[in-house]
């Protein structure tokens, strides 16, 4: 007689459900419908309403995992982001990550209070459990869709969805306290805020450095610990951070630009490893939220919903983003992206949990109506957005029609010879320089530039120009003094 361990069941059912989830991505890459849609469909139905039958109703796990999700994914984004692109729209996108996210709060919450009958203050957690953009659906439509866009659009929205999401955490958090306790004044928050930002800003530089030293001079054994150790420094940033007081969300998305943007070992494996990670975790999110979903409840309030959620996309975003960017030296056509690409994915599901879990008046309500615009977002917006792009002409057709892979290369840590990745700025003072006429050192080869898709071996006439990906072989001495020449000048980046 066979003996069956209580947990074969359930390891058999995750792995026949991520195995759905990766086959629903590539599905609907070609339906041109967002991968994560078909994954919350998938979670429908195999949940407890569905023909899987599946009896899930598990808030506390639902956000410890979501908090787990949009930890690494902020990781991940971070060591995506190449400073050097990012940096000129520092600005914008910390206007668009407050201003925009108190804007698009408030509006949400007149609608919400006049559909819905919440009272004030629920109204305004409702707007602020929607706000944020939701980095793991913007970073992974925007892969999913390949989609090239002008200008500053795709790095802004790229760093807003990295940092306002722990502005909407802190006004979820500090909204249900409020509601919690109806005698705790207001301006209690304020020092709160400005406590987590700060924390998590300089918590999240301070190890992020320390980081890179650590991978560089650690010397493990063997090169699959490397993994290991990565995962554990996001643990350490993000849980200590939140321990003291900090945004952790923030801290790890900082830690992460600075890694993403320092010469560190193995850094190309590890960015390939987290990538496959989080994708990991958000097919696991997605299925979890369609399990705990319950559709006959979101169904009872679609009509409400549905208006909430158009009125976000439609009035409530784009009156934040250009409200926020009025000052911004950036084309009417390329904010007009900047507020279509609004996507609200897991966040809002997560953040929806913080009221549940208090017990709050209207929580059953906030929840079932964030889905609902979660649901739509990433349905209408997420399949519109090259359509959109061209229409607003701020599409980018990449060289060549195609893309070409990447070629894979990891540091060896040895310190003494190194295949690194060097970008060259849009405002480098090397633009438009021969090679030879740069003095680099000789020490410091050029290998091969990537450029418009296609790989160039270098001589020393040719020219480089904007966007070039060096591929570098030297040490980490004679790398740092290359790309010390390459960074833009003060005057030319402002």
């Amino acid at each position: 007689m066979n003996h069956v361990n209580p947990i074969d069941l359930p390891v058999l059912l995750i792995s026949v459900l991520l195995l759905l989830g990766l086959l629903a991505s590539k599905l609907g890459g070609r339906l041109g419908i967002p991968g994560l849609v078909l994954f919350l469909v998938i979670g429908m139905l195999a949940g407890s309403e569905g023909p899987g039958g599946i009896d899930f109703e598990n808030y506390p796990l639902t956000q410890a995992v979501g908090i787990l999700t949009l930890t690494f994914i902020l990781y991940s984004g971070g060591l995506e982001t190449d400073w050097a692109h990012t940096r000129p729209a520092l600005r914008d996108g910390l206007l668009l990550a407050t201003l925009g996210v108190l804007l698009t709060t408030g509006l949400v919450a007149v609608v919400a209070h006049a559909l819905l009958a919440l009272p004030w203050l629920t109204s305004v957690l409702l707007g602020a459990v929607v706000s944020s953009t939701d980095a793991s659906a913007v970073f992974s439509v925007l892969k999913e869709r390949a989609l090239g866009l002008k200008g500053q659009i795709k790095p802004l929205l790229e760093f807003e969805s990295g940092v306002n999401d722990p502005m909407a955490v802190f006004l979820v958090i500090g909204l249900t306290s409020l509601i919690a306790h109806p005698g705790t004044p207001w301006t209690d928050v304020i020092p709160l805020f400005l406590k987590q930002m700060v924390l998590g800003s300089v918590i999240g530089l301070g190890l992020g450095r320390l980081a890179v030293l650590v991978f560089n001079r650690i010397n493990l054994p063997s090169d699959g610990l490397y993994t290991v150790l990565s995962v554990a420094l996001v643990g350490l940033v993000y849980a200590s951070t939140a321990l003291v007081g900090g945004s952790g969300f923030l801290a790890v998305y900082i830690a992460g630009v600075v890694l993403g943007n320092s010469s560190f070992v193995h850094k190309r494996s590890l960015r390939q490893w987290h990538e496959g990670l989080t994708y990991l975790l958000e097919i696991g999110m997605f299925l979890l939220l369609g399990l705990l979903v319950f559709p006959s409840k979101v169904v009872q309030l679609a009509v409400p919903s549905l208006l909430i959620s158009l009125f976000l996309m439609f009035v409530a975003r784009p009156v934040a983003v250009y409200i926020s960017l009025a000052l911004a030296r950036m084309p009417t056509p390329h904010k007009g992206m900047v507020a279509w690409v609004g996507l609200r994915g897991a966040v809002p599901i997560i953040l929806a949990t913080f009221p549940l879990l208090e017990h709050l008046p209207g929580a059953d309500t906030i929840f079932n109506v964030a889905f609902f615009i979660m649901l739509t977002s990433l349905l209408i917006q997420g399949t519109t957005l090259p359509v959109v792009a061209r229409w607003l002409g701020v599409d980018a057709e990449k060289a060549g029609g195609q893309n070409t892979q990447r070629l894979q290369f990891t540091p060896t840590g040895a310190g003494k010879n190194d295949l690194v990745e060097v970008v060259v700025p849009p405002h480098s003072r090397v633009v438009g320089q021969r090679i030879v006429s740069l003095n680099f050192p000789p020490e410091a080869l050029i290998l091969l530039i990537h450029r418009g898709g296609e790989y160039i071996v270098p001589s020393g006439s040719t020219i480089l120009e904007a966007g070039d990906e060096l591929q570098m072989l030297g040490s980490s001495a004679f790398l740092d003094r290359v790309r010390a020449r390459i960074e833009p000048s003060a005057d030319a980046a402002t």
